[in-house]
């Protein structure tokens, strides 16, 4: 992993509690909140910039409905603190409709570290956006989860093949992909 060039902010996507509904099938990394909430201790603990997304679906079927108000809500681990901004979105990209980049460019952050549900999802959108739109960034890929999906022609991919594509597509293209402890130790090394 390379030095980060500035002080890079912390993404933390749809840690809501829609995303534990029997809904989305089987998942994989069941440590993912864990390893994100290690990640926030860290970027609490140096007061550096922390931005997390709430999804709102305007599906009715989805747990993430947004008038459902036991799923929006964030897991109460990585829920967030005062101060810490809130992107509520329709969409699977953080920046769409939403003032994320807008906020990241008026801070001059240039690196962006990403954690959060689901992987072929709002992580995977959100990434590629984010290299689209010039940030260095960092996935954590023990810090995501991904769940089964079922193809065009029926066939069911294991969430673990999922993530496993996913990051595959996404590594050296739109992501350095990186696991918690290699973003803690970089931390550690780091002059403040």
């Amino acid at each position: 992993m390379n030095k980060f060039s500035n002080v890079p902010a912390l993404l933390v996507l749809d840690m809501q509690k829609g995303f534990d509904d029997p809904y989305w099938g089987k998942r994989n990394n069941p440590h993912a909140e864990n390893n994100a909430f290690r990640l926030l201790t860290e970027w609490r603990k140096r007061r550096w910039p922390i931005f997390l997304s709430k999804h709102l679906s305007l599906d009715p079927q989805s747990p993430l409905y947004h008038k459902n108000e036991a799923g929006i809500q964030f897991k109460d681990l990585l829920a967030p603190k005062s101060g810490e901004q809130v992107f509520t979105k329709n969409v699977n990209s953080a920046f769409i409709g939403t003032e994320l980049e807008i906020q990241l460019r008026q801070q001059q952050i240039e690196s962006v570290v990403i954690t959060g549900l689901s992987t072929q999802h709002c992580v995977s959108t959100t990434t590629r956006m984010s290299a689209n739109l010039g940030f260095i960034t960092y996935l954590v890929s023990d810090a995501v989860a991904a769940f089964d999906i079922t193809d065009h022609k029926g066939v069911v991919h294991s969430a673990e093949t999922v993530q496993e594509l996913e990051l595959a597509a996404l590594h050296m293209e739109f992501a350095v992909i990186v696991t918690a402890d290699e973003v803690i130790n970089q931390l550690s090394c780091r002059t403040l």
